[in-house]
């Protein structure tokens, strides 16, 4: 390939923020993949007037709202039968979806017929994880899934010239979930994001400057391991006279978040500020004492690493997939996705000494820099694209 003429169409459900990464790790390559030469749209199932479109500076063709679980749409077939022919390659954001059908189902229709396709790789996105499986509160998603893969997902992972994981324990864990799986390529791409801006006063939302805090910022959802969190910060404040307030900053509109306020309600150091973003986000990120992500299941945390981009240290669960190179690095704490295990992660951090906290916080924007710049993130891609 020649990297100065490469187009490639990104094809995701939603665009949305609150959705999670996909839609932001999206947000933070192409503008680095654009700096190397190679150009980038966007195709997802988003009604054109949708409030987070429009703020990009890249292309995005959003067709409608998809319909259902699946996200099914009727135009993204005849849309990609139309416009396949301008791109050299095709990135599938995430699976379980008709995003993932429509594009193989054209491809191979292309094929039969003697005609030219891009290169199509899939990126999962932590949606081949053992843990959607194997977790008991997902039994009937779990099913759902089995039968999905054995009709559908099956050969659109397996048909697909690569797959492309944001790390090396993503890539391993899905080895472990769906039997027939035999992608064609195993592709440790990286992942990473843009340097956040300087750290400001302004920016800090006017709730949290009072006080010090640590900070969870992600969906607050059930594999977040956010009732772990709660149970485990009161069992602390209990053994403390004093700790820092605890920031739970996600969207607060699903029955799972309701349930946690509703956890919290006896503890008014608790604080849901609702979803967060731009300069409020980066604000909260540099005004914290830590980050806590303590998920059950975490193909590579973007939040984790705009902390560590932020110097400030993380303190996560053995299930978020980048743990290895944080504890290596001595960016945070490690421990398992139980409530003890939370318990453990508050209190060891709780109990250093300040001058241990300030180092962690240095040696946690040296983690980032090391590894997860979207600089290099950009280069492995295209490297691995062009062979």
């Amino acid at each position: 390939m020649d990297r100065n003429a490469v187009t490639v169409l990104r094809v995701i459900s939603s665009m949305n923020p609150q959705g999670g990464g996909p839609s932001q790790g999206i947000r933070y390559s192409i503008p680095a993949l654009r700096a190397l030469g190679w150009e980038n749209e966007v195709v997802c199932l988003d009604s054109p007037d949708a409030p987070f479109l429009g703020q990009d500076n890249f292309i995005i063709h959003a067709l409608g709202a998809g319909r259902g679980p699946l996200h099914y749409h009727p135009q993204l077939i005849p849309w990609l039968k139309q416009h396949i022919v301008q791109y050299d390659v095709l990135i599938i954001h995430g699976l379980w979806s008709f995003t993932s059908h429509a594009v193989t189902k054209v491809v191979q229709q292309r094929k039969g017929q003697g005609l030219a396709v891009p290169k199509v790789y899939i990126m999962p996105h932590g949606m081949l994880d053992p843990w959607f499986q194997r977790d008991k509160s997902r039994r009937l998603k779990a099913l759902r899934n089995e039968i999905y893969w054995r009709l559908i997902e099956k050969k659109t992972v397996n048909q697909a010239d690569g797959l492309l994981f944001t790390c090396q324990q993503e890539l391993l864990l899905a080895r472990e979930t769906f039997k027939g799986y035999k992608p064609k390529q195993e592709l440790n791409v990286g992942y990473g994001i843009q340097a956040p801006p300087a750290d400001t006063e302004k920016s800090t939302p006017p709730a949290l400057t009072d006080k010090p805090y640590w900070l969870f910022l992600s969906r607050i959802h059930p594999k977040k391991g956010v009732d772990l969190l709660i149970h485990a910060y009161k069992k602390l404040c209990l053994q403390y006279s004093s700790v820092p307030d605890l920031v739970i900053a996600g969207p607060k509109d699903s029955d799972y978040a309701r349930q946690m306020i509703e956890l919290a309600e006896s503890k008014p150091k608790i604080h849901f500020t609702g979803m967060l973003q731009g300069d409020a986000k980066w604000g909260a990120l540099y005004g914290c004492e830590a980050f806590i992500l303590p998920s059950h299941q975490e193909n590579f945390g973007i939040a984790v690493v705009e902390a560590l981009a932020c110097g400030k240290p993380v303190l996560i669960s053995d299930q978020v997939n980048i743990w290895r190179e944080i504890e290596a690095g001595k960016a945070g704490l490690v421990t398992p996705d139980t409530e003890e295990g939370v318990y453990q992660l508050l209190d060891d951090f709780c109990t250093m000494h300040s001058s241990e906290k300030k180092e962690m916080g240095i040696k946690a924007y040296q983690v980032y820099h090391q590894h997860f710049t979207i600089k290099e993130a950009a280069n492995k891609l295209i490297e691995i694209l062009e062979k």
